[in-house]
């Protein structure tokens, strides 16, 4: 149910237009070539809705994974006033659904002058909530030991998340960043919002906006299998990483 419409998407690609008009379809093109993924690029603003999509994914994951590390450290242990009454308000902001806060960030993202820039989809995604409660469940399951005998060998605050936290946090850290480069590629709204000229657009709203473009359904197709191979290709190379982050973050059940 899942596989198939991905199958047909991806063989539809490499068809000639008029032969999606066949019925019933069949899922092996009877003479296939990449006609299609030819006149995306050549008629389309695609590779830089590509370049574009990897720079600012690429940017929001290394700076979720920073934030959010740091920011799990600290609430797993660190000593401050106020540090639950802190953490759980950070909780209950995930409940509040972006709908109600996409219109006052549009307005402090305008003020600020960053409409059709890559700081306003990079700077508002720097940090997660979500990013910090995982890393922050993951380090409460590390012996607090591992600290001491850090501190007594001279290890700094700083040293000990760098030297021993961080390496021991590699599988939720790629969980994290697989969930950030995910949601990060395929987010619409939100760039639809803030990018106004056609090459600072993502491949997500690229893709969109070729809904106007006079290509048919191949090209089309051949856009939207541009736009699915990356982020197949890193769930596939990352997924265990991703269960087993779930687990040892306490996440299971």
């Amino acid at each position: 149910m899942f596989i198939v419409p991905f199958l047909y998407m991806i063989s539809i690609s490499f068809r000639p237009n008029m032969e999606i008009l066949t019925f019933p379809i069949s899922l092996i093109p009877e003479e296939p070539g990449m006609g299609a993924f030819t006149s995306l690029f050549a008629g389309t603003a695609m590779t830089n809705w590509i370049f574009n999509s990897f720079l600012v994914t690429i940017t929001v994951t290394l700076l979720q994974l920073f934030t959010s590390s740091m920011a799990g450290y600290g609430f797993a242990r660190g000593d401050f006033p106020g540090k639950d009454i802190i953490f759980w308000l950070l909780m209950s902001a995930i409940m509040i659904p972006f709908t109600v806060t996409m219109i006052p960030s549009y307005i402090l993202i305008a003020r600020l002058q960053w409409i059709d820039t890559f700081y306003a989809l990079i700077i508002p995604a720097a940090t997660s909530i979500f990013g910090t409660f995982l890393c922050r469940q993951f380090i409460l399951t590390i012996p607090r030991t591992y600290d001491d005998a850090a501190i007594v060998d001279g290890c700094s605050v700083w040293g000990v998340y760098y030297r021993i936290h961080l390496p021991l946090m590699t599988p939720v850290l790629a969980t994290l960043g697989v969930l950030a480069f995910l949601g990060t590629w395929n987010d619409f709204v939100w760039p639809l919002l803030v990018l106004q000229s056609n090459t600072m657009k993502t491949i997500s709203v690229g893709l969109a906006s070729m809904l106007t473009y006079q290509g048919g359904a191949s090209i089309r197709m051949a856009g939207a299998t541009v736009t699915f191979l990356p982020t197949l290709i890193v769930f596939i190379l990352l997924q265990r990483y991703v269960i087993r982050g779930f687990v040892l973050s306490g996440l299971k059940g």
